[in-house]
């Protein structure tokens, strides 16, 4: 059987991910309605945005299919890699970085989307469909950390970040440190675009 060079695998996930991330989701919903997400609002072309202009029922295609970004990517690295796991479905081997590479392309491509003139969301759903492919029990774990946030606070939005700051010590006792580390290194993205938007925030 011949196996593909290391190079080739690691583009399949970088070119693969970043169009899927490309995707522009909330602008494509939304202005089914006549609204650009990017130019109302918080002007985050991403759920909560949309939620809050259009309402929940309009917001449930924008969550589906910013978190089928992450998940789509996750798979194409993976299975550009080789497809190897662990038991309980955790990436490993030489299909983790090609599944990491995918995911981190997708959030950069859902943050400067190539489709929608490089303006974006910051990733979060896009970030936990990558994790539920790299690290399926720590994404359930952190789906009850949200559930029982969400049930002491009565927020949605303090439970999703409950959920996805949880997700490295979910981690932890189903993947090596250095997985961990990377799944780290990718919440620093989020983090990037929240301070971007910050930062926009005050120059208006």
């Amino acid at each position: 059987m011949t196996t593909l060079p290391p190079l080739v695998p690691m583009l399949v996930a970088l070119i693969g991910g970043y169009l899927l991330g490309s995707v522009p989701v909330a602008v494509l919903v939304a202005g089914r309605r006549g609204v650009d997400p990017r130019e109302v609002g918080d002007r985050n072309p991403g759920f909560w945005n949309v939620r809050e202009r259009l309402g929940g029922r309009v917001a449930v295609p924008v969550f589906a299919g910013d978190m089928a970004k992450g998940v789509l990517a996750g798979l194409l690295g993976l299975l550009a890699g080789g497809a190897h796991m662990t038991g309980p479905g955790v990436v490993a081997g030489p299909s983790a970085p090609a599944a990491y590479l995918a995911v981190a392309a997708a959030m950069i491509g859902h943050a400067w989307p190539v489709f929608a003139g490089f303006r974006g969301g910051r990733s979060v759903l896009t970030f936990a469909g990558g994790i539920a492919v790299i690290c399926p029990p720590a994404f359930v774990l952190a789906l009850a950390v949200l559930a029982v946030t969400f049930l002491l606070t009565r927020s949605f939005a303090i439970g999703a970040r409950a959920g996805v700051f949880a997700i490295p010590l979910l981690q932890l006792p189903f993947a090596p440190i250095g997985h961990v580390a990377a799944t780290g290194a990718l919440m620093c993205l989020i983090g990037l675009r929240f301070g971007q938007a910050a930062l926009a925030a005050r120059r208006t």
